[in-house]
């Protein structure tokens, strides 16, 4: 039981003797810090300083865009245009054609690959950054975007942030006129397609018009040319019947004897074979045709017999001819077809000439267009913020003493397990 309490307090590690070991190796320990410090202190001043710099854009006064809302076919409002402007400075394709296009500016960025593009990916992805207002935030609720930009020396960050904004502005400007011009293009041929569907419109219905007058023409031509035809086969078949009733009364005068007209009465009154004598009678009934006597009647027989034209007995016949002359020639067709300004005619042609004239007068002057407020540029920074010198020394100074001790620790476990014999 002693052997083995003796053998346990010789294992143990005895903390005074670790110190004393430790204490023993102290230009180790220092030794080691110094070396890692030195270490620490090199990539400290000599590693490339990199600077940040940023820029901070707020939206502009509704005032500012007043230009462009006013033309009526484009409403931008200062919080679209400053979301417009940070989807630009966030666009990947945007930046890299700015890169492409100021590589002058770009010298000190580190290489990466054989390509532009690759050396731009690979500082891209680390040097721009994105500010954005903390949405959990409530005590400052004003809307902001911004660029940091984190750059070696040598490079002009200022520059390149402020140059790009401007770059990032005039492309949105550019953009921002290119679909003004395109929206007033498509409203003019819009408008020109109104124009001219009107114009058919009323070339249809002037046709459809002037075709319903020729009709309406056409058929009272023929209804009136059907009357007249009627009228004369009614007034040929009264003089046909009228002939026919001469002709049955002359035949009955011939056998009574009568010459000349005579009554009735007068002819009760003579004697048989005597004289016939001329008497006026007025009576309310209406003697036969042959008391007309044969003269008469065959003088009226001939008379309708040799008669051309029953026209002038009806008076109707005049007015039907009339019409028909009137008919021959419609005026108001003629008007319609000699129209030659026929835009004139059209209602709201004149509305839409001048809303064509409004859109082809607007003029917007990109350079006045303001869509963001600069509110803090970007500035040459004078103080880098990586690699930071204290800090890195102190974890120098710190990491140096932990190996150095970390070392002697292990140099002392292994002195203490080597033989006897091997220490002697």
């Amino acid at each position: 039981m002693t052997t083995q309490h003796q053998t346990a307090a010789t294992e143990e590690i005895d903390l005074v003797e670790l110190f004393r070991a430790l204490w023993r190796q102290k230009l180790l320990i220092v030794g080691t810090t110094i070396a890692v410090t030195l270490i620490a202190a090199a990539y400290a001043f000599l590693a490339t300083p990199y600077y940040e710099t940023r820029t901070y854009l707020r939206p502009v006064a509704q005032s500012s865009l007043d230009q462009l809302n006013e033309t009526g076919i484009y409403k931008l409002t200062p919080e679209e245009a400053l979301n417009r402007v940070a989807g630009g400075l966030s666009s990947y394709e945007t930046r890299l054609d700015f890169f492409l296009s100021n590589q002058e500016l770009f010298q000190q960025i580190p290489k990466r690959g054989d390509s532009l593009e690759q050396t731009f990916a690979g500082f891209n992805e680390k040097a721009f950054e994105m500010l954005h207002p903390d949405p959990k935030r409530t005590d400052n609720p004003s809307a902001f975007v911004g660029l940091k930009l984190t750059y070696p020396e040598g490079m002009e960050g200022a520059s390149v942030v402020n140059g790009f904004v401007a770059y990032v502005l005039e492309l949105e400007r550019r953009e921002i006129a290119e679909d003004l011009d395109s929206l007033i293009k498509n409203r003019l041929a819009s408008l020109e397609m109104n124009m001219e569907a009107q114009r058919a419109n009323y070339s249809a219905s002037k046709e459809a018009k002037i075709a319903a007058l020729l009709e309406e023409s056409a058929l009272k031509r023929a209804q009136l040319q059907d009357e007249l035809t009627a009228l004369r086969e009614e007034l040929k078949t009264r003089r046909t019947n009228r002939i026919q009733q001469l002709s049955e009364a002359i035949s009955i005068a011939e056998s009574l004897g009568i010459r000349t007209p005579t009554s009735p009465s007068a002819m009760a009154e003579l004697p048989r074979g005597g004289t016939q004598v001329i008497r006026t009678e007025v009576t309310n009934q209406e003697a036969p045709l042959y008391f007309m006597g044969t003269e008469a009647l065959t003088a009226e027989r001939d008379a309708l017999a040799n008669r051309k034209s029953d026209d002038f007995i009806e008076p109707r016949i005049a007015e039907i001819q009339s019409e028909l002359a009137m008919l021959e020639n419609n005026r108001e067709v003629e008007i319609l077809k000699e129209r030659e300004s026929e835009d004139l005619y059209l209602t709201d042609l004149a509305e839409l000439r001048e809303e064509a004239a409004r859109l082809k007068g607007i003029k917007l002057d990109t350079e006045r267009l303001r869509l963001v407020r600069l509110d803090q540029p970007a500035l040459q920074s004078l103080e880098p913020v990586k690699p930071k010198k204290a800090m890195i020394l102190a974890l120098g100074i710190v990491l140096g003493g932990m190996l150095g001790i970390f070392i002697a620790l292990i140099r002392s476990l292994v002195g203490r397990t080597e033989p006897p014999s091997t220490r002697g």
